[in-house]
């Protein structure tokens, strides 16, 4: 398990059960029965998240887990229902999760066996034979070190544990190499290809072959210039825009066409959906594609020819889509630009150096901004949400690629312009590709995101109360009154702090071939097409969009269906291993920065309360320290009932969400990926002056009366998407659990 986050591990809410995105088409079987994915927590009960996104999760309590281990797809049957929710048994396995596992080998005279450092996962793993425990090219390692096995036979019932071979040793656990490792064997991540994958992609060549051209559009008399951040990994898309005689616009949008390259039944496929999407670390990104095509054929490099899908949108003159038709063509870019050098050419910001080719290209690049707005302004007025949160970037030197710094990624409001730029068209060819497929009847990949949870809704809207903030309470349930509320708040001191409050209120966006709309997005049709050489579920709309331009059959048989489902919930899931790694990884470069600062004070402002203490998120570094109960101060804490502040028994002194804190770090946890703190006298700043009518004195009254020592996790936890961002920025995944 992932440990040491905000809002995770043993000290906060995300130790309780992470129940996989609920995708796909239900598999119901027998009366009562149904398929589904097995997450276990920690404390030994379970939950299975169904494939259908109509099911709901069903509480496995450990005695009806019998054999299954975390990951497995299993078949539940429901015992019962409650106030809490379905309960059930597991009744099949239908095919294993996990095949690596990492953590600390343990050697003791003949015996060896491995301690998972995933706590979700039955331990310990047994190195039974003597073969087993010889580790590759005769490193067996030595007890103590960190090390990855692979699982050669699963428990088949209630307390048996897992046997397993000796698959590699990576050396002493707490360094920085090895730690991340460890997180990428326990996801099962393959950093390379497989000799097959690599061999169908690098078979096509250097350049696109001739034959791949014909019957296809020539897009290369438009510009079409990429537009990315500087450190930008992979170029997928490029646009340009023209006004047209009518005083409307004519957009392009040019997306490599990777479903050429990766056909259905290939090894590349196969590699691909089982991937389902990249994954981005500091100091490199593991591509879903092999690299003969994601840094070559599918990326649209200037000056040189590349297959496109584009999306032509005609609109009028206030950003209204009048027509669109889908193009299969192919282009050649005329330059890599960066948002930099965009905002500097269209004179938004005079920090980033200038790019010449961003400069020749600005007629062309303003009348795409001015559309953008456009876009942009009604988007807003139909209730789209938009969040302004922190992200972390990590700072690495430049020749060793040691760790220098973690600090929030800077935002220079004219380069978030030109990211606006790029944002908008994006969302403009998905919105409208899912409604020319969906036009057509053709079955698809659709990007879904339901109504917030009422609950943790009511948990946000407590705090904006007790500041004072005013909104009606039924407008909530509906984009447009989250998204006035959203501005309403943009320059109050805890606008952050509202921010995560309200994003962790969403639930999560994930895939789906039904399509229930995009709350975050107040889209009635919404679908990922913009990053295929990313993203597994835009390659399958891709193949859709191609299927219908060259007039082929289109499946709609139960069977393909079906197909399309299951390849949607693997890429539900898929996404969320990757936003984990890559939270976590951060994580451990936060706890590797801090490791050399114990003893050292910071100042911070509170972003999570927990029942064992509170978050602070540093000013600088960008690190998230807990400050637990007892290193609160002289007194004793405790939750009160709404989970924004915690307040001392004795004293009424509280510290809520958003409050100015100083705390000296007083211990850094690597292998929990935690940095621990103690807090420095009261809450100092605007957070002393920001106590509602609902505040201290009537919160001591509740609290005290209680009596009652919250010492658990509380409900809601975990952030997800309330829009979806491009590059850099991924949907959030909502946690689940099961209170006891």
């Amino acid at each position: 398990m992932r440990k040491g986050l905000p809002f995770k591990g043993k000290t906060s809410p995300r130790t309780e059960s992470h129940a996989e995105p609920r995708v796909g088409p239900p598999r119901e079987g027998k009366e009562g029965e149904r398929e589904g994915i097995l997450t276990i927590n920690p404390r030994g009960f379970g939950f299975v998240a169904s494939l259908g996104s109509s099911g709901d999760d069903v509480f496995i309590g450990e005695d009806g887990i019998g054999g299954a281990m975390n990951g497995d797809r299993v078949t539940v049957r429901v015992r019962s229902r409650s106030g809490r929710g379905a309960e059930g048994e597991i009744v099949k396995i239908v095919s294993r999760g996990i095949r690596r596992v990492a953590g600390v080998l343990r050697r003791r005279g003949k015996s060896a066996w491995l301690e998972p450092d995933d706590s979700r996962i039955r331990g310990p793993i047994t190195l039974a034979d003597e073969i087993d425990a010889q580790g590759p090219e005769g490193n067996s390692g030595v007890d103590g070190d960190a090390a990855v096995v692979s699982i050669t036979r699963y428990p088949m019932f209630a307390g048996e544990t897992p046997l397993g071979k000796l698959e590699a040793v990576l050396g002493k656990p707490g360094e920085l190499k090895v730690e991340v490792a460890k997180i990428l064997a326990r996801e099962q991540v393959e950093e390379t290809h497989s000799p097959e994958a690599f061999a169908e992609a690098d078979a096509f060549g250097k350049e696109v072959p001739v034959q791949m051209l014909e019957g296809r559009v020539d897009l290369t008399h438009l510009p079409l210039p990429t537009i990315d951040p500087e450190d930008a990994r992979d170029h997928d898309d490029a646009v340009w825009v023209e006004r047209t005689d009518g005083g409307g616009y004519t957009a392009w949008i040019a997306i490599a066409d990777v479903s050429s390259y990766v056909r259905p039944g290939t090894k590349v496929d196969e590699e691909s959906m089982a991937r389902g999407c990249s994954i981005y670390l500091p100091d490199r990104a593991i591509p879903m594609l092999p690299r003969p095509l994601s840094s070559n054929l599918c990326s649209l490099l200037p000056d040189v020819v590349r297959l496109c899908l584009c999306a032509e949108v005609q609109l009028d003159a206030g950003g209204g889509v009048r027509d669109s038709r889908m193009i299969r063509g192919f282009m050649k870019s005329r330059a890599k630009l960066t948002y930099g050098g965009v905002a500097r050419a269209l004179g938004f910001t005079e920090e980033p150096p200038r790019q010449p080719q961003a400069d020749e290209m600005r007629e062309g690049l303003q009348v795409a901004y001015e559309l953008s707005r456009l876009l942009r302004t009604k988007r807003m007025k139909r209730g789209a949400l938009d969040f302004e949160l922190p992200e972390p970037k990590v700072i690495l030197d430049e020749k060793t690629g040691d760790l220098v710094d973690i600090q929030r990624r800077a935002q220079d409001e004219g380069t978030k312009k030109a990211y606006q730029l790029i944002e908008e068209l994006m969302l403009l060819a998905n919105e409208v590709v899912a409604r020319w497929l969906t036009a057509k009847q053709v079955p698809t990949v659709f990007r879904i995101h339901a109504p917030p949870d009422e609950k943790k809704l009511l948990k946000f809207a407590t705090m904006a109360e007790e500041l004072g903030i005013e909104y009606d309470k039924e407008t909530l349930r509906e984009p447009k009154g989250l998204s006035a509320l959203l501005k309403s708040f943009a320059d109050h001191p805890s606008a952050n702090v509202l921010n995560m409050l309200l994003l962790r209120s969403m639930k999560q966006a994930t895939y789906d071939i039904g399509n229930i709309g995009h709350f975050g997005l107040a889209s009635k049709a919404y679908l990922h097409f913009t990053s295929p050489i990313r993203r597994y579920p835009d390659l399958l709309v891709h193949r859709g969009v191609h299927k219908v331009v060259l007039g082929e059959t289109i499946a709609r048989d139960t069977d393909a269906v079906q197909a399309l489902g299951e390849a949607a919930m693997k890429s539900s899931v898929a996404e969320r291993r990757a936003m984990e790694i890559e939270r976590e990884v951060v994580d451990l470069y936060r706890a590797i920065l801090m490791r050399d600062k114990v003893g050292q004070r910071f100042e911070g402002s509170v972003t999570g309360v927990v029942g064992s203490g509170v978050f602070v998120a540093l000013d600088s570094p960008f690190v998230d320290v807990l400050v637990r109960l007892d290193d609160l101060g002289g007194d004793q804490y405790e939750l009160d009932d709404e989970g924004l502040r915690v307040v001392g028994k004795r004293s009424g002194d509280s510290v809520q969400l958003g409050d100015r804190v100083m705390l000296e770090i007083t211990d850094v946890a690597i292998l929990r990926r935690t940095v621990y703190g103690k807090r420095l006298g009261g809450p100092t700043g605007e957070g002393q002056q920001r106590r509602g009518p609902r505040g201290r004195g009537s919160l001591d009254k509740r609290v005290m009366g209680k009596g009652q020592q919250r010492d658990r996790p509380q409900r809601g936890a975990r952030p997800d998407a309330s829009r979806d961002n491009r590059k850099g920025s991924r949907d959030r995944i909502n946690s689940k659990k099961r209170p006891k």
